[in-house]
């Protein structure tokens, strides 16, 4: 008995179906199958391949290659990948339309070219003349970047071949397809083989590989998740379209930390690294309003500075609005149940909104005591100190807890001007900064927000 001559493959996760059904199983999206052929096992593309060793050997006796990174010209990208490329890792970019993905890739390639060797950009989406035209803005030019408008990674492996870049950008994977996979470009068989290739390609010479993925509705990148499986590292390119600034993160890296950002501000010519980003973001920030705070965070290894606003409002409607932007939402929630219960903050007749300037995302709990100030800041129509900047985990019993590494936010305090902080319990640095010790949210309103500073409520 012969097989289906097509199946319906979700094309979220890739689970498949003989049938076509409106809701995915596996992952649970709807409207996600589309009919696909079935290859036969004969006509597969599949191919193994190794990265070295045929035999096992012992770990002590395998050459390592660390000392091999070579950087991209751009010292935020070189540090959320861990120090600079390593030679035959493959980096999967995603971010929203328009972001600043391929500005990001051109002038990074441009320096490659100009430092280490030549460099192939290959484009699904645009032609060779398009590219140009972005470098002649950018100041990108170089006779050392390669462009070639190409689809099939058949096609591309030859030219790789050829040329022996000494890295290679693809732009961007769901153009891309193989003409023994009987599926259009896009779909989850093609981008899974394409990948594949490309993964074989760079292992194989020794090349660096950076692709770009399109993002979905929910900011996940398409196609099957075993796309972020088979790279090396996947990077986000995030930032607020109406924003100058862009924040790169890593959620993968198979060779350095997954805790590093960059910071790029988008200008007229392209992407300029901010180097100090703690003073870019507080740049606009107004002193002496209620319901803003300067908080201590933390990314990897670097030191932040936010500001973090505040507005408290009174409500008619029986359910108060919680908005929170950059922040956890569920921390948010925990702060606002211990400054009522722990504090006698009576918040439930109170609509709640609450960002991070600048469209930067918070995720440490450290930014909780920053959170907390802002909100009693604004509901008591208080100014917290100007020169103060804050940082602690707030529990649920009301107490600031300890968090890492307070040296460093210390002395990133101290380098901004900043004379007073407000810190959990913590051993006392040599920064140039008053370290203000709290045990608890109730102790560290009244040290903050003293009652002089009261400003008449409007109306």
């Amino acid at each position: 008995m012969k097989g289906p001559k097509s199946v319906n493959r979700c094309q979220q996760c890739g689970y498949t179906s003989v049938q076509w059904l409106g809701r995915c199983p596996e992952c649970g999206g709807w409207n996600t199958f589309a009919p696909e052929p079935v290859s036969s096992p004969n006509n597969s593309s599949s191919k193994s391949f190794s990265f070295g060793n045929k035999s096992p050997e012992p770990i002590t006796k395998v050459s390592c290659s660390a000392g091999s990174r070579f950087s991209t010209g751009l010292k935020e990208l070189d540090r959320v990948l861990g120090g600079g490329v390593v030679p035959g890792s493959l980096v999967l970019i995603g971010g929203e339309p328009g972001i600043g993905k391929s500005t990001l890739l051109l002038q990074s390639s441009h320096r490659i070219g100009e430092q280490v060797g030549p460099v192939l950009l290959v484009s699904g989406e645009e032609s060779a003349a398009q590219i140009r035209m972005r470098a002649d803005r950018l100041g990108s030019l170089s006779d050392k970047l390669f462009l070639l408008s190409e689809t099939d990674v058949t096609e591309v492996e030859k030219e790789i071949e050829n040329l022996k870049p000494s890295s290679v950008v693809v732009d961007s994977i769901q153009t891309m397809f193989d003409s023994s996979v009987p599926s259009p470009p896009g779909s989850v068989g093609q981008v899974r083989e394409c990948t594949q290739q490309l993964v074989r390609i760079g292992k194989t010479h020794g090349i660096p590989i950076f692709i770009v993925g399109h993002v979905t509705k929910d900011g996940s990148i398409a196609g099957p998740r075993v796309l972020e499986h088979m790279v090396d590292t996947v990077l986000y390119f995030e930032g607020e379209r109406h924003q100058s600034y862009r924040i790169i993160r890593a959620v993968k890296n198979r060779y350095g930390s997954t805790d590093e950002i960059g910071v790029f501000e988008m200008g007229d010519h392209g992407l300029r690294e901010v180097a100090d980003p703690s003073a870019a973001f507080l740049t606009e920030r107004a002193a002496g309003v209620p319901g803003s705070v300067v908080a201590a965070a933390l990314e990897g290894t670097r030191p932040l500075l936010v500001e973090i606003q505040a507005l408290v409002t009174p409500t008619n409607m029986a359910y108060p609005r919680r908005v929170a932007s950059g922040l956890d939402y569920n921390r948010l929630s925990v702060v606002i149940a211990v400054l009522e219960r722990r504090a006698g903050l009576r918040l439930v007749n109170q609509d709640i909104y609450v960002s991070v300037a600048g469209g930067l995302k918070v995720a440490e709990p450290a930014a909780d005591l920053g959170v907390a100030l802002a909100l009693t800041s604004s509901f008591q129509n208080a100014i917290v100190r100007p020169e103060m900047v804050v940082f602690g985990e707030v529990g649920l019993a009301g107490e600031i807890r300890f968090v890492s590494q307070a040296d460093k936010r210390l002395r990133e305090a101290s380098k901004l001007g900043f004379k007073y902080a407000l810190t959990p319990a913590c051993e006392k640095t040599n920064a140039n900064i008053e370290q203000i010790s709290v045990k608890s949210v109730k102790e560290a309103i009244e040290k903050s927000l003293p009652t002089a500073s009261r400003v008449k409520q409007n109306g």
